[in-house]
């Protein structure tokens, strides 16, 4: 399952990010999106778990939950709009 982690802490690191989903089963990639210019984090993140069931508790543990002073909004991510 692909999910989407927003109000992500502009320092936060992927290595970070995945130990956070860990937690709840093996991540098969984290992703934190970056400005193409500045190289700066976007606040807002992909992770992959192949595991459903696995992702799904890492959403329900994680969403809305506060890491590094900001509160996360985790969720399924939705296939791209044309």
């Amino acid at each position: 399952m692909n999910i989407y982690v927003g109000n992500l802490p502009f320092r936060l690191a992927e290595s970070e990010l995945r130990e956070a989903f860990e937690q709840f089963g093996e991540v098969s990639r984290a992703k934190i999106i970056k400005d193409r210019e500045t190289n700066r984090s976007k606040g807002f993140a992909f992770v992959e778990m192949s595991n459903d069931d696995e992702a799904s508790k890492a959403i329900e543990a994680l969403d809305n939950k506060e890491l590094f002073g900001r509160v996360l909004r985790v969720n399924e991510a939705r296939p791209k709009q044309d």
